[in-house]
């Protein structure tokens, strides 16, 4: 059965699917190691063919979670393409089954039962049972689960030709440094909504100055990993990856640059805006440049465009049409550099792939001055999540290696605990109230109806011990959609009861919403920036976090851990209780 995509996202599928299989015949123990590595593979920055390349076996046993029987499976694909566990598991479910059980609601249990009961093999067929009402006469399923399968087919189809921010960041990333290794690429970036920073991407467009265009495109068109050669030309050229995306190049002059940049980036109701705005000047705007008559007035740089028009250069993550044309104000967005510290981080006490001291180290290496360990409580029993004995004994542990630390960095404890359908949590009152922070959220019966979901989540946020909500919307990008609440309200108890909302930097995630972000920014409801890390490299979704608060136009002063320590600590609900 083979997967399309990058070998890392390729191994990460496989064993994730091993996971869901083994899950499915109640194997115990072997689902949650292949799922750990399919994280820490998905979450390396080097291909595990150079890995292996350069380390063998060795080096593929460093990964996090990965011993010598998984190392030998990641070989085993290395050279042939195959991992045969995987394949074996291919002749007793066809591949489609592992695609419907991607559905919100179904899972690979009850996607078995499909295919055997139906036949349903596939997306289509799925669907075809669906609407004829073959589905819910089933035992385990009913009108309620064949109403959301629709649903999520109807999600699923708007989705499926896009790739998350992180993917299409990594590629271009790459994609990049290979051009750059050329003397002749004067400048380059990204444009398009990758640029914007938008949360999934369809392609990826990238704009080169360079006085040698043909240099440019012959070696672009020769780079690895390419499947398809859709069109080569003077200054345009466009592929396809392995990974499925294409990715269009287009060099021009140094002096063209600028407008180039504009142009390509967007979106195209800003760039319709700033036309009429040229237009409305007696100018003429295109991609080549900014003209009065035949005379051009600049294009070099996108700033000169935006001030021959009278406005300030807006950052791409607000080209949009939003009201940033109009706005009098640009905010001064929020940057990476402004982060102090991440409060969202699992470590191996449960589901995530570290020990503490590992995670702490990382924190110091990205110059953060504290980190959060928010390990999820006991009602996610997959995630083994935390007692209250268990918590107990993490902070003795904690306090040990903050002595060790010796100011370094400050460690601090916290919990992911859960938020259960009444509105309460998982975890006793008086051992939330011996943490640093306290995190809670959702994570299960999320079909809810609108009132029962939102006074769910208000009643934990008027719980004194309760800090921060994390994935406020509970959505994932191209798997599920948010659960309905009413944001409003949500927004008006927050700003009330001192409850920060948190935007989770996991690419799968990112929620909040950019749009419930500047609401929330609008009415003064503080939020915090999470990686969600369950891998130590993972914290770097902090920069996809951040990427996400700026296209809710947040500021410095709007995200809580932009602040030091002591003045993040003075913000937490439980320091300012009467």
């Amino acid at each position: 059965m083979k997967i399309k995509g990058g070998i890392n996202k390729e191994l990460a599928e496989i064993f994730n699917k091993i996971a869901d299989y083994l899950r499915s015949q109640k194997v115990e123990f072997k689902p949650h190691a292949y799922q750990r590595v399919a994280i820490s593979i998905s979450s390396l920055e080097k291909e595990v063919s150079r890995i292996y390349k350069e380390e063998g076996l060795k080096g593929l046993m460093e990964i996090p979670g990965v011993g010598e029987n998984i190392a030998l499976k990641i070989e085993e694909y290395i050279k042939t393409g195959k991992v045969s566990d995987y394949e074996k598991i291919g002749k007793k479910i066809p591949p489609g089954v592992f695609e419907i059980a991607k559905i919100e609601g179904i899972g690979l249990k009850r996607a078995q039962i499909l295919y055997k009961k139906l036949k349903i093999k596939d997306m289509n067929s799925l669907e075809k049972a669906a609407k004829k009402g073959l589905i819910a006469p089933l035992f385990g399923f009913g009108g309620k689960t064949e109403k959301n399968i629709l649903e999520g087919i109807a999600f699923f189809k708007t989705r499926k030709d896009k790739i998350s921010i992180a993917e299409a960041f990594l590629i271009a990333e790459r994609i990049k440094k290979e051009l750059l290794s050329l003397k002749e690429v004067e400048e380059i970036s990204e444009a398009g909504s990758l640029r914007r920073r938008k949360e999934s991407i369809g392609d990826i467009d990238i704009i080169i100055a360079s006085k040698s265009p043909k240099k440019v495109m012959d070696f672009f068109v020769s780079l690895p990993g390419i499947t398809k050669i859709w069109g080569k030309g003077k200054t345009k050229s466009s592929i396809q990856l392995k990974e499925g995306i294409d990715v269009d190049l287009r060099v021009v002059s140094k002096e063209n640059y600028g407008s180039a940049l504009l142009y390509f980036t967007g979106s195209k109701e800003h760039n319709i805006k700033i036309r009429k705005i040229a237009i409305s000047k007696g100018l003429k705007l295109n991609e080549y440049g900014i003209y009065k008559g035949k005379k051009r007035l600049g294009g070099k740089t996108e700033k000169e465009i935006y001030s021959i028009l009278g406005l300030s250069c807006l950052p791409p993550e607000l080209r949009e049409d939003k009201g940033e044309i109009e706005e009098k104000k640009i905010p001064n967005l929020l940057e990476l550099k402004d982060i102090k510290g991440d409060l969202h981080c699992h470590s191996l006490w449960n589901g995530g792939q570290n020990k503490i001291e590992e995670i702490a180290k990382t924190a110091i290496e990205r110059g953060y001055e504290y980190i959060g360990i928010s390990d999820h409580t006991k009602f996610l029993k997959i995630e083994r999540g935390l007692d209250e004995k268990q918590l107990i004994e993490q902070r003795k542990e904690i306090d040990k290696i903050n002595v060790q630390l010796k100011g370094r960095i400050t460690l601090l404890q916290g919990c992911e605990c859960n938020i259960l359908n009444d509105g309460s949590v998982d975890i006793q009152e008086k051992e939330l109230r011996k943490l640093d922070y306290v995190i809670a959220g959702v994570h299960s019966n999320l079909k809810m109806s609108r009132d029962e979901m939102t006074k769910r989540i208000i009643t934990a946020m008027k719980n004194p011990n309760i800090d921060i909500i994390s994935h406020p919307t509970g959505r994932l990008i191209n798997l599920r959609e948010e659960y309905r609440i009413d944001f409003e309200k949500i927004l008006k108890i927050a700003k009330e009861t001192g409850t920060i909302l948190e935007i989770n930097g996991s690419p799968y995630r990112l929620d909040l919403k950019d749009i419930y972000i500047r609401r929330a920014k609008s009415i003064g409801v503080k939020m915090i920036i999470g990686s969600d890390a369950h891998e130590k490299s993972q914290t770097r979704f902090m920069e996809f976090g951040v990427f996400q608060a700026r296209r809710g136009w947040a500021e410095e002063k709007d995200i809580i851990n932009s602040f030091s320590l002591n003045k993040f600590l003075k913000l937490l609900k439980r320091n300012n209780q009467n």
